[in-house]
Formats: structure tokens, C-alpha cells, sequence
């Protein structure tokens, strides 16, 4: 590690990943954190880690798909899911709501965001919504409609956005305090955020890919003022006030 790793000044966000894939995932976390004034530690279900203990904000990130025993969904053969992932992160976001830590949800992790609240997940988003176009990719090919006057729209700088899809899930009913704060213009949600002042916040698409697109690494940045607001007392003096 060296000095500008170590720099008081940045605060230390944990990220989720994966342990089939995490590794190529990662990378594009670390940096966009580090852009926006963070670092990133990694987490997952085999990496030691089981805490949030000196950290300072939490990102969720997108993989498998969650287990439907915790939403009452069916169970569908031919999915990939982790259990034990799935118990990981329910506990970090616990954790990080009992420290106040602002939290990022990426794809899977909007969705277990919202499964942790009591909401519930669409399973096939082409069987709810039939007529939505089939987009999968990481480039941004998706264009998604922001909630004007919402959190989102403030960070974004914009209230028409194109991102990128690598998803088949999708939320359904909300979990508690969220609100949605960006649809497709098949009306599936891509974006809920917390109705409380605290930024806790799931985005459907992957923003970690969109290097050069400023209004998506704004989320990160957003991210990481949340993170040392926090750190000065003031996060909190908002969330009581």
C-alpha cells in the first residue's frame, strides 16, 4: 500500500462482489472510487471479511441472482445463485443502516436492497414485460427516464440518461421508504432511492462500466461525500434534523 492508498483524506468504501467473478469486477470499482476520492475494499463470501469495521460506506455490487425464498418468489431450475452471498450482504446492509454508512446498490445489488426492505423482485423481466426490448450489453444502449426533483436527478444532472443492461431481474414491489427514481420506457425500474435523507440508493444498470460517462461516475462521487459527510457529523445532523 502506498502513502496516497493510505490517505486519511479517503474514505475507505466496501465493495461486494462475487467470488466467481469479482475479480474482474473489482478493478472497475477501484478505480472509479479512487476518481471520486475513495478507496475501495474488497468483500465477498470467501475474502476474510465479515464487517464493516473502518469503513465508511458500502456498495453492493451485481452478480448472481438472489435466492427467492427471501422475496417469495418460485424457485426456477437453471439459475445461478450463492446463499451464502446472499446472507453476507443482508448482514453488511443491516450493519451499514445501524452505522448510518451511505450505501450504493449496482444491479443485484438495487434489488437486494430493495428484497431487504420488504419489496419483491420481477424474475424475468421479458415474461412481466413482453414487449420490452431485449438489451444486454455494457455499453449505453438503454435509455431510462429520471424522476425529476429526485436524488438521482440531482447527482445525474439529468433527467434522460442512456445506460447499459446486463440484467433479467427487475423490482417489483417497493420496499419500504423507496421510492423509484428512473424507469425504461417499458416502465421497468432502474433506480430506487430512500425517501430518508441519508443517501441509500440502487441504480439497474452498471455504472462502474461507464468510465467515461461524468453523470454515471457522479453516483460514486456522490458515494463518497456521502462517506465523509458522514465522517464530520454532518450526514447525520441531516438524517435527525
Amino acid at each position: 500500500m502506498t502513502d496516497a492508498d493510505s490517505a486519511p483524506d479517503r474514505p475507505r468504501i466496501g465493495v461486494t462482489t462475487s467470488t466467481r467473478t469479482g475479480w474482474r469486477v473489482f478493478p472497475f470499482f477501484k478505480l472509479a472510487l479512487w476518481r471520486a476520492g475513495g478507496r475501495a475494499a474488497r468483500i465477498h463470501v470467501r475474502g476474510g471479511r465479515r464487517s464493516l469495521d473502518e469503513l465508511d460506506g458500502l456498495v453492493i455490487g451485481g452478480g448472481d441472482d438472489i435466492g427467492v425464498e427471501l422475496y417469495g418468489g418460485e424457485i426456477v431450475p437453471d439459475i445461478r445463485i450463492d446463499p451464502a452471498r446472499d446472507e453476507l450482504e443482508i448482514n453488511l446492509i443491516r450493519e451499514a443502516e445501524a452505522r448510518r454508512l451511505p450505501i450504493l446498490g449496482v444491479c443485484r445489488g438495487a434489488q437486494l436492497l430493495n428484497v431487504e426492505r420488504g419489496g419483491t423482485l420481477h424474475q424475468d423481466i421479458f415474461v412481466s414485460y413482453p414487449d420490452a426490448k431485449k438489451v444486454r450489453t455494457p455499453l449505453p444502449r438503454k435509455t431510462i427516464h429520471i424522476l425529476r426533483g429526485s436524488r438521482l436527478a440531482s447527482i445525474k444532472g439529468i433527467e434522460v440518461s442512456r445506460v447499459n443492461a446486463l440484467h433479467h431481474q427487475s423490482i417489483d414491489k417497493l420496499g419500504e421508504d423507496f421510492q423509484v427514481a428512473a424507469w425504461d420506457e417499458a416502465g421497468i425500474v432502474q433506480a430506487i432511492e430512500s425517501t430518508r435523507p441519508r443517501l441509500v440508493m440502487g441504480v439497474q444498470w452498471h455504472p462502474e462500466y461507464l468510465i467515461f460517462s461524468k453523470a454515471d461516475q457522479a453516483l460514486f462521487r456522490a458515494l463518497v461525500q456521502a462517506a465523509k459527510a458522514r465522517g464530520s457529523g454532518l450526514s447525520d445532523a441531516a438524517e435527525n434534523g
